[in-house]
């Protein structure tokens, strides 16, 4: 992967973090949970769109042990989720 395409990834994901704070802050709801997912999809979206089929470049490859914390992350958030409806 190029250098430059290190950049972008980096501006895209910078960009729709402080977009996804923007629409929150606008919203006046704050919340930790729904900034890591919206992240989670970013971050999932833009690692794809930089991949490529055929060569899986260093950074990449260390991007996925970053995903797969995120997707355990994700998975505990939901399971938090569906337990405080069955509580209620």
């Amino acid at each position: 992967m190029t250098e430059q395409k290190k950049q972008l990834a980096i501006s895209a994901i910078a960009i729709w973090l402080l977009l996804v704070i923007f629409f929150m802050i606008l919203a006046r709801s704050l919340s930790l949970e729904i900034f890591f997912v919206l992240w989670l999809i970013g971050l999932l979206v833009i690692v794809e769109l930089i991949g490529s089929a055929y060569v899986r470049p260093s950074c990449l490859r260390t991007l996925r042990y970053l995903i797969a914390a995120g997707v355990i992350v994700f998975v505990v958030i939901v399971a938090r989720k569906v337990l405080e409806i069955l509580a209620s």
